[in-house]
């Protein structure tokens, strides 16, 4: 494949960020193993699949989407918004971008399907749930405050539990609480990312917490959402359902408020915008990643 036919196949997938997805489903695995249950390697595998699948669908049918409404051509592109620039720069190939996203849905529901028949249909709600926000995030959800603001976190949240639940065949309470990490701080993570492009989607009819409310309604959100991420926590530590090591994801406070200041003091300056939201991707791998650890040595 040529340089520039794996740019047309990689920019839509926008490889870079899928290590979310595989944060998420690692965070799955470690509640699963924490919960006493035996790893399966076939499992482990086609769970991984399942969850980067799903990113990369999500990620390629924005991407499609995103041109074919003429946003990206209102937005200015930073290292964490404004899509991958691969379709614009080659619009005689943007049908790239839907076959990769239906590719992705197709394997999704593929291994969706494997485990309903080898683990039941406790699986069923968290898949359905999943693909409604796949096919309708970009062109419905954008358009309600409260949905834009919630469906990514929810999305990745699925990820972690459905993880689990192919896993060890249940739930159990250690993944409940867990999931509020990635619940909460991919909300954020999406909600932080919208700041440089608002004039951009609101005229193409997007209405989410930014455009609606403004930069500091989005900012108090924001801080709300960082803060229910480490209550969350620590509350299922209290109950006894986390162990005490699972405390260790509280030292990302030390990212976690130093962001929100300074995207708050920066929300109207990109370029002086663009550190903090590196930050706040590096916020939003590493704790859930350091709760992960912290239940695979528990």
């Amino acid at each position: 494949m040529s340089d520039s036919g794996a740019q047309l196949v990689l920019g839509p997938m926008r490889v870079p960020f899928l290590l979310l997805a595989i944060v998420c489903v690692l965070l799955g695995v470690a509640t699963a193993h924490h919960a006493g249950v035996e790893l399966k390697a076939l499992y482990l595998a086609l769970a991984m699949l399942g969850g980067l699948a799903a990113h990369v669908a999500v990620n390629a049918l924005n991407e499609y989407d995103d041109f074919h409404s003429g946003l990206d051509a209102r937005t200015t592109r930073t290292p964490f918004s404004g899509g991958s620039g691969v379709l614009p720069a080659n619009p005689d190939k943007a049908r790239y971008g839907l076959v990769i996203g239906l590719i992705g849905v197709a394997i999704t529901i593929a291994i969706g399907v494997y485990f309903v028949i080898e683990r039941g249909w406790g699986i069923v709600p968290l898949g359905l749930v999943g693909l409604l926000v796949v096919f309708t995030y970009t062109r419905w959800m954008t358009r309600s405050v409260v949905l834009c603001l919630l469906a990514p976190g929810v999305g990745f949240a699925l990820m972690t539990l459905g993880t689990h639940f192919v896993l060890a065949g249940t739930y159990t309470p250690v993944v409940w609480w867990s999931t509020l990490v990635p619940l909460f701080l991919v909300s954020n993570l999406l909600l932080l990312n919208q700041l440089p492009d608002i004039e951009a989607d609101a005229t193409v009819g997007r209405r989410h917490l930014m455009i609606v409310h403004g930069r500091r309604a989005g900012l108090v959100v924001y801080g709300v959402g960082l803060a229910a991420t480490y209550a969350g926590v620590l509350t299922g530590w209290l109950i006894g359902d986390l162990p005490v090591l699972s405390l260790i994801m509280l030292s990302t406070i030390l990212i976690a408020v130093p962001t929100w200041l300074g995207a708050s003091r920066h929300a109207e300056d990109i370029p002086a915008l663009i550190p903090f939201l590196g930050r706040n991707v590096m916020l939003t791998l590493v704790t859930p990643l350091l709760l992960a650890l912290s239940l695979f040595l528990s």
